[in-house]
């Protein structure tokens, strides 16, 4: 049977059912525990007969049950509606920062009604093995030992004495052969297969089994990272490329059933701090203002030890750059997946040291914390303190931008937003309102 469960970042899910009739099993709970302990307990917090997740975000399939977790710029209570809005939001995210190719999924596709995000990338999956399928497979180059009726490559003394003493029309040779069975191939094969034990979607597993029946015969093999590092930057793989990155993905990620009673598990999760930093820089990206240059992770060295041989860096999540007229003036914006009071907004002391220093490298005399919401917010603007020269402009401004469109979808507004805020006055007595 299969069970959805979506769940917001920060969440709980125990054993115990809560309000809306989630809960884990134990088989479920003793599954999450061993995942979260082999990636240093980045995704969530294991508490007592349950977990709470992190600012993580994604999908979690544990046998037939499947657990989205979603992004939420508030901290109203959920509710079930809210879910749905969240739950395309993320897609929506996802497809812009190219964690979903544009190009592969229609906007009919990504509205369509899947059991899961997870489906969704499996369907993609299958979409692009399909279509390499019908292309032709690739052949490459491969050495292969054993016995051949004529004389071909080298010949192995050792095991043409062990094997063919008294068949002496056979030779024992090792020789190169150019056929399918490559790496390349055998990693879409080990994706489909992964898919079949993962998913419970009829129709998924009847096209699985009709893309394995054309798929040729070749010999499994266990992936691992190194396969992918060894492809490099082959052109003939260009074809290749959305299906491999999605078999990766999948690949890297499946924690197959080894013990009796147990699941399988896969698990796709994005830091959702890097997933908004992304989103606002291509937001910025679609902004048309003439001279305007956004940078992303722009870095400048900070300290070094010359005996150690080490250095650090700083690292602004974008650095914006417009001309005016009394020459070029820059701005520094960091991102922040944070809900803030609403009353009282209050930046870590850390988050301000840092604007201090990024403001000092790239000599900016204006930089801004941009946080998300889904509501009206008054912006806050505060000056640092430069004891050594009062009259220099030194500020960070605490921005706000709508996640949301009035609609309920995600906002594809970002980036104008951004761009009136840079070219308003930052006056401290005009509180500036968000739309």
């Amino acid at each position: 049977m299969r069970r959805l469960l979506q769940v917001f970042e920060h969440e709980r899910l125990t054993r115990r059912p809560d309000a809306m009739g989630r809960f884990l099993s134990e088989i479920e709970l003793a599954r999450l525990y061993d995942f979260n302990d082999r990636h240093d307990n980045k995704y969530f917090t294991g508490i007592r007969d349950g977990v709470k997740f992190k600012s993580y975000v994604g999908v979690i399939q544990i046998g037939g049950l499947t657990i989205e977790v979603l992004p939420k710029s508030d901290r109203n209570n959920g509710e079930k509606s809210e879910y749905s809005v969240w739950h395309s939001v993320l897609l929506d995210m996802l497809r812009i920062c190219k964690k979903i190719n544009v190009h592969t999924v229609s906007e009919t596709n990504l509205r369509k009604r899947h059991h899961s995000i997870l489906e969704l990338y499996f369907e993609m999956y299958l979409d692009e093995v399909e279509v390499l399928l019908r292309q032709g497979l690739i052949k490459k180059y491969r050495r292969k030992a054993g016995n051949t009726p004529s004389l071909k490559g080298q010949i192995l003394f050792a095991q043409q004495i062990q094997q063919n003493l008294i068949h002496q029309e056979r030779f024992f040779t090792k020789h190169q052969v150019y056929d399918l069975e490559n790496v390349v191939n055998q990693i879409l094969m080990e994706g489909l297969l992964a898919i079949s034990e993962l998913t419970q979607s009829p129709s998924l597993n009847q096209r699985i089994a009709q893309l394995t029946v054309l798929f040729p015969p070749i010999r499994r093999k266990e992936i691992q990272a190194r396969h992918f590092q060894g492809l490099g930057d082959d052109r003939a793989l260009s074809r290749y490329q959305k299906a491999l990155n999605i078999a990766k993905m999948i690949l890297l990620n499946y924690s197959p059933d080894i013990q009796s009673g147990r699941e399988n598990m896969l698990a796709l999760m994005f830091d959702m701090n890097v997933l908004w930093e992304e989103y606002v820089y291509r937001m910025l990206l679609r902004v048309k203002i003439p001279g305007l240059k956004v940078e992303p992770q722009n870095q400048m060295r900070f300290w070094e030890n010359t005996t150690l041989g080490r250095s650090r860096n700083v690292r602004p999540d974008l650095v914006i750059s417009m001309p005016t007229a009394d020459g070029l003036e820059t701005f520094v914006i960091d991102t922040k997946w944070k809900v803030l009071d609403a009353n009282f907004p209050r930046p870590s002391d850390d988050d301000l040291k840092q604007m201090f220093v990024y403001n000092a490298y790239w000599k900016s005399s204006r930089s801004m914390l941009l946080y998300p919401t889904t509501f009206p917010r008054q912006e806050v603007l505060g000056h640092f303190w430069v004891q050594h020269s009062m009259d220099e402009v030194n500020e960070c401004k605490l921005g706000f931008v709508g996640v949301l469109n009035n609609e309920g979808r995600l906002n594809l507004e970002v980036g104008h937003s951004i761009a009136e805020k840079l070219k308003l006055s930052l006056s401290p007595e005009v509180p500036i309102p968000v739309n």
